[in-house]
């Protein structure tokens, strides 16, 4: 008897292999996916400018990401001893002006190289709800804990949704016309909002993507959420906070992934890097010892084996 329900998986037509050059956007279910690629060694870059959850503000920072609009003093503000900016992260916020500046423009100039040179673009969509800022009516990324009478909280229409996937997507192609896109919705519950306005949230997510990529043939929708909801249907599978995924339904969900958007002739690569990795965090009783001495040049020599094939494989 089967008592779970299997989500259909479409094999990708671009599959990913360790040649592809693959940047992750989104909220934090990007960076649990972002982290198992960087595991097995693929050529990937995470959230550049940190956790983002809502389309419009990930359209907002792929629009100055490829057009190279430099971050200003008119985009930053001080807040709480720091400096900060609506349009990113809060691990970027930093005590000095010029460098905070400094380092966001850096980052601006990496990611744009990274957008020009990207195979793939994986797209995280974690919530319609956005935070508006009442002096700019602008959007916001993040409100830093600047005090909330100074936003309006509102929930993003499947029309504007869809708008700004179809704006990000654009804005990509015209640097990169080759790129392929990969889209999901997080599984993390946005319980903060209410029960029945995350389903709603979720579904405006899930109803404007689906409109958004329907005729893009370099483009695709990978059912994290739906995993989460369908196959993976039970409080075991969530962390402690019954929010965010646990590490065994983000390894399943990832299995799920890699199995049908990588490449199969990279699996046995992925095997014999995962064999390094665990032995590499390995912990012996006595260091200096005979066994550990010829575990050491085991380890070695397949590293030696593994970067004969794939010379850009570090560890």
């Amino acid at each position: 008897m089967n008592f779970t329900t299997k989500i259909p998986i479409q094999k990708s037509n671009f599959p990913i292999d360790y040649f592809s050059k693959i940047l992750l956007l989104g909220s934090c279910f990007s960076e649990n996916i972002g982290e198992k690629f960087a595991y097995f060694k693929f050529h990937n870059t995470i959230n550049p400018f940190g956790i983002i959850f809502n389309p419009v503000s990930i359209e907002k920072l792929v629009n100055r990401i490829v057009n190279r609009i430099q971050f200003t003093e008119n985009d930053i503000f001080f807040h709480n001893d720091l400096w900060h900016s609506y349009e990113v992260h809060s691990e970027l916020s930093n005590s000095n002006k010029e460098d905070f500046l400094n380092n966001l423009n850096s980052i601006l100039e990496d990611t744009s190289n990274e957008i020009l040179n990207a195979t793939h673009i994986i797209i995280t969509y974690g919530t319609s709800w956005v935070y508006k800022n009442k002096e700019s009516d602008e959007i916001v990324a993040n409100c830093h804990k600047v005090p909330q009478k100074h936003f309006t909280k509102e929930i993003l229409s499947i029309k504007t949704i869809e708008k700004s996937i179809q704006n990000t997507i654009q804005f990509i192609q015209k640097i990169n016309p080759n790129c392929n896109f990969i889209f999901t919705i997080s599984p993390v519950r946005h319980i903060k909002d209410g029960f029945v306005e995350n389903q709603r949230s979720k579904a405006h997510l899930i109803t404007a993507v689906q409109s958004s990529i329907f005729h893009l043939p370099s483009s695709n929708y990978f059912p994290s959420y739906e995993i989460m909801m369908d196959e993976l249907r039970d409080y075991r599978f969530y962390a402690d906070d019954m929010l965010h995924p646990s590490q065994a339904a983000i390894d399943y969900i990832w299995i799920k992934f890699f199995e049908n958007y990588v490449d199969e002739n990279e699996f046995a690569t992925m095997q014999q890097v995962c064999d390094i990795q665990k032995a590499l965090h390995h912990k012996p009783f006595n260091p200096n010892s005979e066994s550990h001495q010829k575990f050491l040049e085991n380890l070695k020599q397949k590293i030696d084996k593994v970067q004969l094939k794939n010379q850009y494989l570090k560890f």
